[in-house]
């Protein structure tokens, strides 16, 4: 368990990386508009990450069977 946690962290800081080291305009526009939101916008923005990553969790639990 400990090295699919390992590997899962690491895998988000490649991805939370890339697109600062990519485009880094890109990023620093899209940090501006996410800060400027209403704390109910930035929530439900929150929520459909947080199911998008638990549905893909499901999902890849469910293809390894």
């Amino acid at each position: 368990m400990g090295d699919t946690l390992l590997t899962a962290i690491a895998l988000m800081l490649i991805f939370e990386g890339a697109l600062p080291l990519l485009a880094p305009r890109v990023w620093r526009e899209a940090f501006t508009l996410l800060t400027a939101m209403k704390d109910g916008q930035l929530r439900y923005v929150g929520l459909l990450a947080f199911s998008a990553g638990v549905l893909l969790f499901l999902l890849s639990t469910v293809w390894k069977r």
